[in-house]
């Protein structure tokens, strides 16, 4: 008997700690789950992990975390539809396994296959098989995955999960596809500006002081910033980098992130597209895990860490302890100001009528649609301000060096 040190979930959503005797780790998950327990890391205390049937030492779940094979979203999308449909068909899971690994095109997705598979030979099911595949697989595809095991109902869980992850991927695909084209044009503009007054603009002084006349103020300063520019462009250009850095990194920070996801729902015209598209997560993501039968207590986990803004996942885990203390969810997601009034509205009902999945999907689809909506008027929008932004960059530094030219034409003319 070995022992193993865990950490793992109660139904109530408390982490508790310890260590258990087994005979290999398989053998301690499988006792871990028996006493209702969802496993979060099982380590072999005192030596090496015990050896897969391949011989290799495993390693445990917390270590895994930091490697192992990876899988797009696309690919994963495409892998558990298609699991779906053979599992439908009566395949048995290890042969349907096999089979994907077989005709996987990239290679993350085929040594992805090729761990599960060497994971259900040596007895473990196909949830504890995923988990040694952090790379691939979230903790929300591994809960619905162990409660398609739970209420033996798999193919229905997988394409219901393929559903959920082709929603997501066209959301992030249609977000996507908005930004390219102002971020694309924003880096057009600076680089002709750039050039503009880094290559044509310092051409024109000797000829302006060579003819020693008065130059229009709007020359004047186009001269000052061009000649600024030409003698500091290191210094300009490292401080720029290094700004865009630093507030990368401060991103990062726990309370950077809640500082830009505020910033991002208060801006004037991407605010009301991050709210919509966090509000579409959060009720896609918690309607998904209710209809396949995961409890409330690990829904609200798995909804705090993949809702994408820190002000949800922040009012998310407040509400964890009123509803482990028995109140509506609706309540003390109603205080944290986040949710509009008509999606608590919509979540009361759909808690007093036991329909709360029905409603969390008509949530999604609803502001899916919004999503949509704004990103069509936001493209129709950031293109006419593009444009006149390059029309007034590029226009004033035309303008400022034809100015004096005109000038001189002109008193030359009349002489």
């Amino acid at each position: 008997m070995n022992a193993f040190k865990y950490a793992a979930k109660k139904s109530s959503g408390q982490t508790v700690e310890g260590t258990i005797q087994a005979d290999d780790r398989n053998q301690a998950l499988a006792e871990l789950r028996k006493q209702n327990l969802v496993v979060l890391k099982v380590e072999q205390v005192g030596g090496a992990a015990a050896p897969a049937a391949d011989g290799k030492p495993k390693r445990g779940i917390g270590l895994m975390f930091q490697g192992g094979p990876k899988a797009s979203q696309q690919e994963l999308v495409l892998f558990t539809r298609q699991l779906s449909t053979m599992v439908s068909s009566g395949l048995a899971l290890l042969e349907s396994i096999e089979v994907l690994g077989e005709q996987a095109e990239t290679p993350g997705m085929k040594k992805t296959c090729v761990k599960i598979a060497t994971e259900l030979r040596s007895g473990s099911d196909l949830s504890s098989a995923m988990e040694q595949c952090p790379r691939a697989f979230s903790p929300l595809y591994i809960s619905m995955v162990r409660a398609g095991e739970a209420s033996g109902q798999m193919d229905v869980i997988l394409a219901r999960l393929a559903d959920y992850l082709e929603s997501s991927a066209t959301l992030k695909r249609e977000i996507r596809a908005a930004m390219t084209y102002p971020v694309i044009s924003l880096v057009l503009v600076l680089g002709i500006t750039a050039f503009l007054m880094l290559g044509v603009v310092p051409t024109f002084r000797q000829v302006f002081d060579g003819l020693g006349a008065e130059l229009p103020s709007l020359t004047k300063f186009v001269l000052g910033v061009s000649e600024t520019m030409k003698n500091n462009w290191i210094a300009i250009f490292g401080g720029g980098f290094g700004f865009c850095a630093a507030i990368w990194i401060f991103m990062k920070t726990e309370v950077g992130g809640l500082v830009g996801d505020t910033l991002a729902f208060k801006a004037p015209v991407f605010g009301p597209l991050a709210r919509k598209v966090a509000l579409a997560r959060f009720s896609r993501t918690f309607a998904t895990l209710i209809r396949s039968g995961v409890p409330i207590m690990g829904t609200l986990d798995i909804v705090a860490e993949t809702a994408g803004n820190r002000l949800v996942t922040r009012a998310v885990v407040d509400s964890k302890e009123s509803v482990r203390n028995g109140q509506l969810l609706s309540e003390p997601l109603g205080k944290s100001k986040v949710f509009p009034p008509m999606v608590v509205r919509m979540i009361a009902i759909g808690e007093r009528t036991g329909a709360l999945e029905a409603l969390l999907e008509k949530i999604a689809e609803f502001y899916d649609a919004q999503v949509k909506a704004a990103i069509k008027s936001l493209t129709s929008l950031i293109e006419p301000i593009l444009i006149s932004f390059m029309g007034v960059i590029v226009g004033g530094v035309v303008l400022s060096v034809f100015l004096p030219i005109l000038d001189i034409v002109g008193k030359l003319g009349g002489s």
